[in-house]
């Protein structure tokens, strides 16, 4: 087994990512939000992580004292600090609620295990006391994944798998490499780098998430295009449940009945603990070429990214940013070749492998985009997203700051529904927050559909967590009402349970009801999370 050399740094408490990259708006940015958005400076600074308000802890010492022995002292924290930082995860509302100081949902304890035995007599503890159990990985959940239940529970344990965080085997010859779930993504890959392999998955919350949170969310990076989704990458996995030991795979492709793979893919630790993962890997590429091309519409761009997804040649990094999005990311356009000057929409493309095959797969693909309206950038507008694809968070942590509210949303839908899906979610948000700048990206495609992502800017209220629930009701009905999926990569969390379970039906709601059931008796696993 190997452990990565380079430490996983904490995240900052009340906000994203590396606390050094934490800044505030220039005045110039700010004068341009309070012209064009009404954004004001908040009447209160955010508080201090001394001045959070926590609840007292509720576990029973007994239930310590057996936790303790199972994990040793050392790997079980009740203090403030660490109670914090498994508080919630890192979507606007979660992090408005922290930055005002309430601590409200904090665990009672942090549980650090070693192993896959650990985690099951942890477990089996939690449900005999009836104490509820939340799987935590990075932290990084947007959908409220980390916010369970509290109510009728005894209390609440946050279950942090960093201290599984090994490499446990490779096999080159089938190409596959056993990982633990504690591992965040760049750890993951400096492991794998070593021996000449990648995983190919980039998300944005790249820096800081794990490789359990990828695999319990149905991650999808930004090169997944080329590389697959992370479900796609799992080849296997072993859970465990209060029930016992789940081990799922044990070939590339099975008719031997459902995948129950597909049962803990996506179950956000409602169902199970992912104490190990067994997935596909890929040589490191020997060239990346990244370069931006200009589509007249957004409509135009879409067709062209649905003609490369259909036909090929398919690059590994496909991006589309609609008219607004491409407006203000190119608010410097001597750094990214002039495009804003002559408007229209940013396409990204990126071409990753053998130095021969990415270039002739580039021009291959350059042929298809110049046929279909596009004008070739150069490489700086890829270059410039490149260097900066995990900036967007740190952003947000400076307009909240600034007096704005900012949030994401995402969706996927087949080609011939996505112009009316597009419409409908602009149109909603419109409806709920009055005049806020909209923008939106196309970031996965597929050969029968695509994602859409939305960013929305707009003035705080006086009630900045009840102005975004609206606007997030309104966005998650007019998601259902087009025929569009509730999530394509965040997942369901508490966020997205209602229009989750209009999107699967009263049967399908009975399903997973059942699984739980099965699986977690008692309902400890992350309740209130995922199942409707």
């Amino acid at each position: 087994m190997e452990i990565p050399k380079t430490a996983a740094e904490p995240m900052l408490w009340s906000g994203w990512g590396d606390p050094a990259r934490a800044a505030d708006l220039p005045e110039p940015i700010r004068g341009l939000l309070a012209d064009l958005l009404g954004v004001r400076p908040p009447e209160t600074t955010a508080v201090r992580l001394d001045e959070v308000r926590l609840p007292a802890p509720a576990l029973p010492g007994q239930v310590l004292d057996e936790l303790r022995g199972v994990v040793g002292p050392g790997h079980v924290r009740c203090d403030d600090e660490a109670r914090i930082r498994r508080t919630r995860g890192r979507s606007t509302p979660d992090l408005l609620r922290l930055r005002a100081g309430d601590g409200s949902d904090a665990p009672d304890a942090v549980v650090l295990p070693g192993s896959h035995a650990e985690v099951l007599e942890l477990l089996r503890i939690c449900a005999a006391h009836r104490v509820a159990v939340v799987p935590f990985g990075g932290g990084t959940s947007v959908v409220g994944g980390l916010t369970p239940v509290r109510e009728g529970f005894a209390g609440v344990v946050a279950l942090d798998l960093a201290r599984l965080n090994r490499l446990v085997a490779v096999d080159t010859e089938s190409m596959v490499a056993e990982l633990e779930p504690g591992l965040r993504a760049p750890q993951a890959e400096e492991l794998l780098a070593a021996r000449g392999l990648t995983l190919g998955h980039f998300p944005q919350s790249f820096e800081y998430a794990t490789l359990g949170g990828f695999a319990a969310a149905r991650s999808s990076g930004q090169a997944s295009a080329g590389y697959g989704r992370f479900d796609d990458m799992v080849v296997g996995l072993t859970a465990a449940t209060p029930r016992g030991t789940l081990e799922l795979g044990r070939a590339p492709k099975s008719a031997a009945g459902p995948d129950l793979r597909q049962v803990v893919l996506g179950s956000e630790g409602a169902f199970g603990v992912i104490t190990s993962l067994r997935l596909r890997v890929r040589p490191v590429p020997a060239a990346r070429i990244y370069e931006g091309w200009r589509f007249p519409t957004f409509a135009e761009g879409a067709a062209a990214l649905r003609r490369l997804a259909q036909d090929g040649p398919v690059p590994t990094v496909l991006r589309l940013s609609d008219e607004t999005e491409t407006m203000v990311g190119l608010a410097k356009p001597g750094e990214i070749g002039g495009a804003a000057a002559e408007g229209g929409c940013l396409v990204i493309a990126g071409y990753e492998g053998e130095a021969a095959e990415a270039a002739e797969r580039r021009d291959r693909a350059a042929e298809a985009l110049t046929g279909l309206g596009g004008t070739c950038l150069g490489p700086g507008p890829g270059d410039a997203w490149e260097h900066g694809r995990y900036s967007a968070p740190y952003l947000r942590d400076s307009l909240l700051a600034a007096g704005a509210t900012v949030e994401t949303l995402e969706t996927a839908v087949f080609w011939s529904g996505l112009p009316r899906l597009y419409d409908a979610v602009r149109l909603a948000l419109h409806g709920a927050l009055g005049s806020p700048l909209v923008m939106c990206h196309i970031s996965h495609v597929y050969a029968t559909g695509a994602s859409l992502y939305f960013t929305v800017v707009t003035a705080q209220s006086g009630d900045p967590l009840a102005q975004w629930a609206a606007a997030k009701r309104a966005a998650n009905e007019a998601i259902v009402a087009a025929g569009g999926t509730i999530s394509h990569h965040h997942g369901v969390g508490r966020d997205h349970r209602e229009a989750y379970a209009a999107e699967i039906g009263e049967l399908g709601v009975e399903v997973l009801r059942g699984i739980k059931e099965r699986l977690d008796p008692a309902g400890v696993l992350n309740p209130g999370v995922l199942i409707p």
